[in-house]
């Protein structure tokens, strides 16, 4: 939780910074003419966002919008709504005027009702890959400007010169952190260099080993070192439906967190999970699970690893662990998501630099990026306006042959052939 709010606080600090970085420009283009732009608000704007970070997600877009000059409309998830009913609180005590910040509660009824609302000019939408495409194409039937940022399937390829025990380190941080539950979590390990059941015949393997050692060392809470619940019973029940199914189809369960819902209590509880696969097309390998579950594959070349990462229909997140810089050069420009990382398995953009999926993929629908100068350009419509003056008729405005001559003439009388103030 700490992290969360430390974490949207980082997209705040940003947007106190818009007023310089929003700045228009202004240009002479020909002779006499001028062109300038700006950026002006939308109106009103829509948010709807998840419940795995109630404050974070709501702060990569609300800050950025309101110093864009618009008003927002906050739809929190209705299993997390209360932390941005304080937040909501202290903009009152702050002296926020009265509706230009506004939350609507509730489900599908009201995400539907905001959307159409004719008032409501740009919507954005941080969920499940289904409900984005629903969103995205909703507002594009309205043609309403919309960012939808769907799930994930993210890829983490090790090589056997990665530094082993900073991999393993992040590998588990990646695929356990938050229970797993965020759209940039891990959840497949590609081990490229050969396959083995002893932990210390290669590389590969002794990672494998460290990853296992140190997911196992996790404890159930929410104190530093430990890992907290999921969010439902729903949840938990999608999460255990996949570990079973890889368990009947032959994949070997390196370690099993299925025991932590008979020893919790409070909560939905799953424990670090990770699967060793015979077969990159099983159902874990492929789909979003949204849990701490950790598939690894075992590949031989570096082409195989990128086919499998590229045949995921998701476009989020991808990293490479790796100790030279032309082998991260060579996955980084091949790498079928947005959001790369080189020994950084949850390669989350800081602001200036803007957070969304890939287009065309299902972690990506409508338009830009969610944060960053992403949501500046999301927020803002750009007005250009070119301008020109009359000439004034005063004689020291004049160049060339006599009082009377053309403002048109360059100096000692030349014609200015780049100017065409006033001509077609």
């Amino acid at each position: 939780a700490l992290a969360d709010v430390a974490k949207g606080n980082e997209t705040v600090e940003y947007a106190c910074s818009l007023p310089q970085l929003a700045q228009g420009k202004i240009m002479e283009v020909s002779r006499g003419v001028m062109c300038q732009d700006r950026r002006d608000p939308l109106g009103v704007v829509a948010c709807i966002v998840p419940f795995n970070f109630p404050f974070m997600v709501p702060m990569w877009t609300t800050p950025i919008a309101l110093v864009m000059g618009n008003c927002v409309v906050l739809k929190p998830s209705e299993k997390v709504p209360l932390t941005m009913r304080r937040v909501a609180e202290l903009m009152i005590e702050a002296g926020f005027p009265p509706g230009v910040f506004n939350m609507v509660n509730g489900g599908v009824d009201s995400v539907n009702e905001i959307i159409d609302h004719p008032d409501v000019k740009a919507v954005t939408f941080v969920g499940s890959s289904p409900v984005a495409d629903i969103v995205a194409t909703r507002c594009r039937n309205l043609n309403k400007r919309c960012t939808a940022l769907g799930g994930a399937k993210n890829h983490l390829i090790a090589l056997p010169d990665c530094e082993l025990e900073s991999a393993a380190r992040d590998i588990v941080v990646s695929f356990a952190g938050c229970a797993g539950q965020r759209c940039m979590a891990a959840s497949v390990l590609l081990l490229v260099g050969g396959d083995g059941d002893d932990f210390s015949s290669n590389n590969g393997q002794v990672l494998l080993g460290k990853v296992v050692e140190m997911a196992a060392a996790l404890k159930p809470g929410t104190e530093p070192g430990q890992m907290g619940p999921v969010i439902d019973a729903n949840s938990k029940s999608k999460i255990l439906s996949y570990i079973n199914a890889s368990e009947e189809s032959g994949a070997e369960i390196l370690l099993d967190g299925r025991g932590w819902q008979k020893e919790q209590s409070g909560g939905e509880w799953i424990g670090p999970t990770i699967i060793k696969h015979k077969n990159s097309s099983d159902k874990a390998v492929k789909e979003e699970i949204f849990g701490p579950v950790l598939s690894v594959v075992s590949v031989k070349t570096w082409q195989e690893a990128i086919a499998i990462e590229n045949s995921n229909p998701f476009g989020n997140a991808a990293c490479i662990y790796t100790s030279s810089g032309s082998h991260a050069n060579w996955f980084t420009s091949r790498f079928r998501a947005s959001m790369l990382g080189v020994n950084i398995g949850i390669p989350v953009p800081r602001e200036p630099f803007s957070f969304g999926g890939l287009y065309g993929t299902k972690s990506k629908y409508g338009d830009m990026d969610i944060t960053g100068d992403g949501a500046m350009e999301f927020f803002s419509n750009r007005i250009k306006v070119s301008s020109r003056w009359p000439a004034p008729k005063a004689p020291e405005y004049t160049t060339g042959q006599g009082s009377g001559a053309a403002v048109m003439n360059g100096v000692n009388g030349t014609t200015d052939h780049a100017n065409f103030n006033g001509r077609i």
